[in-house]
């Protein structure tokens, strides 16, 4: 029995780059057949984006078109529009990431491809909300997250390094293909009522704007009061009206920070993040396994109300008690006494961890050639009676043959395609 939740949704794949191809991987993982539509002769910008060797495609692609099918075709021919108007009325859902304006342009809006399949769903990813002042930028990673608070509340509040800085997490990128997959999803369920497809809009902007719900949190905090309790910067700073950077201080009311371990001298991650939580009981155990009794008689620390005035003292000693230790030697000590705790691990790390390889989180994928075996990250949750099975990429435009033969083209006609440019670039003479 095949279980495979999307298995006969079919896919029209218009998008490129990350946060696009996030979101088909996941639908092609999940069971869907997913068409990428690729340029003739050049594909997928990431296909030669950080190439690791020559005429083979990056790791950047690799790890986000796996089990997809590649259909090179120009959309802008008057061929290429009827192969895309044939595949949109066979299709569940119809994807694209393009620039504001671009599909439009190309003939391919919502309107014409509602009208064409009343039953596709259609999702487009965007850099801002209709709404937005800035819904005509182009925008990247780091856009989103800039505009939409990451930025600004991440980082050092004080130093040379107060700068607001991005996050290592995509999160305007794969964090957007994620939103869109939840939405997609939703649109699949709303036609199982309505018997039509729906127009599903993502913003990248929106969608990391959803992971700073907290610091929205913040801001409605210091508006009210006009100070953060368990911001570094309380009780002897000054706040501004907006809410701050804050190192690495635990987003909520414990107390959690990045602590110096022993062999910080040649390993710049040799870190490990400790919280105290605010329960006295969980407090006492904390003390229990820091050897700190003292703090439950003492005014300073025994309350958590305390401990948000007394910040800097709790990290000058729990600092000098992690110093000596090694990051898993700090856990194997906290984590018997239920004190929040991990190491800080380098993607090396990560990667190398074995017990990792579980089929889902981390997956090893043999594209076969010169590439061989890599390694991603796979379906991010389970299904209790699920297992995606993770294939290679498709080569450029290696399965348009198959795709215009199931749409019903003959042999002559997909030789013309190739010979006019509409599914192969045509010849440098001829393009000129």
């Amino acid at each position: 029995m095949n279980t495979a939740p999307l298995q006969g949704i079919k896919v029209v794949d218009f998008t490129n780059v990350q946060s696009g191809p996030s979101c088909t991987q996941l639908l092609a993982w999940l069971g869907a057949d997913v068409i990428k539509i690729e340029r003739p002769g050049t594909g997928d910008a990431t296909r030669n984006e950080l190439q690791f060797l020559p005429d083979e495609p990056s790791y950047y692609f690799l790890q986000l078109n796996s089990d997809k099918k590649s259909l090179a075709l120009d959309a802008a021919t008057p061929d290429g529009r009827d192969i895309l108007t044939r595949l949109i009325k066979e299709a569940d859902i119809f994807i694209e990431n393009l620039h504001p304006g671009a599909m439009d342009k190309l003939g391919f809006s919502w309107e014409v491809v509602h009208k064409i399949n009343p039953r596709c769903i259609y999702g487009t990813i965007k850099g801002f909300p209709l709404s937005s002042r800035f819904v005509d930028l182009k925008a990247y990673e780091p856009v989103a997250q800039v505009t939409a608070g990451a930025a600004s509340t991440t980082g050092w509040w004080t130093g040379d390094n107060d700068v607001p800085t991005q996050s290592g997490a995509a999160l305007g990128d794969s964090n957007t293909g994620m939103h869109m997959t939840i939405g997609l999803l939703a649109a699949l369920m709303q036609r199982e009522k309505t018997g039509e497809g729906s127009y599903v809009y993502q913003s990248m902007h929106n969608a990391c704007l959803n992971l700073c719900r907290i610091k929205t949190r913040d801001q409605l905090t210091l508006d009210r009061i006009g100070y953060l309790t368990q911001f570094p910067q309380y009780p002897d700073g000054k706040f501004g009206d907006f809410v701050p950077r804050s190192g690495n201080q635990e987003g909520s009311g414990v107390l959690g920070w990045t602590y110096k371990c022993k062999g910080w001298e040649t390993d710049p991650n040799a870190y490990a993040y400790i919280i105290l939580q605010r329960g006295a009981k969980d407090f006492e155990k904390a003390c229990q396994a820091f050897g700190f009794e003292d703090w439950l008689t003492n005014p300073d620390f025994n309350t958590a109300d305390a401990r948000d005035r007394h910040k800097q003292q709790i990290w000058d000693r729990i600092g000098q008690w992690a110093i000596t230790r090694d990051k898993f030697e700090v856990v194997k000590a906290l984590a018997p006494y239920g004190v929040p705790c991990a190491p800080v691990l380098s993607t090396k790390e990560i990667m190398d961890d074995q017990s990792l390889y579980d089929g889902n989180t981390l997956v090893k994928i043999d594209q076969g050639g010169k590439i061989g075996e890599f390694v991603t990250v796979g379906v991010p949750f389970t299904i209790s009676d699920y297992q995606p099975t993770y294939g290679p990429c498709p080569t450029l435009g290696g399965n348009t043959d198959e795709v215009l033969t199931s749409l019903g083209y003959t042999a002559d006609e997909q030789a013309r395609f190739k010979a006019n440019g509409t599914t192969a670039p045509l010849p440098a003479t001829a393009a000129k």
